[in-house]
């Protein structure tokens, strides 16, 4: 069991780890405006108060879904060795 939880919690940082390193290229990407020639300038009025929320916000959401899914990985990889490991000291104990 103390092993599972390790697995679990190992995940939640993997998951969160690799969120924080995909999702801020991913969110320039995605807000970046298209079918401008290259070094073109875009004017925009933009309140930063609303970037700065928007962008945190998604960051902080997909850092919560990476953990959520490397928990989930984590746990799914504890139970699989915890299983091998009931079933070789059975079979070790039979014979």
């Amino acid at each position: 069991m103390k092993n599972i939880v390790i697995l679990v919690l190992a995940g939640c940082l993997v998951g969160v780890a690799v969120a924080s390193w995909v999702v801020p290229p991913a969110l320039a990407w995605y807000t970046t405006p298209g079918g401008l020639p290259r070094g073109a300038e875009v004017q925009a009025v933009v309140q930063i108060s609303e970037v700065i929320r928007y962008s945190t916000s998604r960051l902080i959401r997909a850092q919560l879904v990476g953990a959520a899914i490397g928990g989930a990985i984590g746990l799914a990889m504890g139970v699989v060795m915890d299983r091998k490991a009931r079933r070789t000291s059975t079979v070790s104990s039979k014979s």
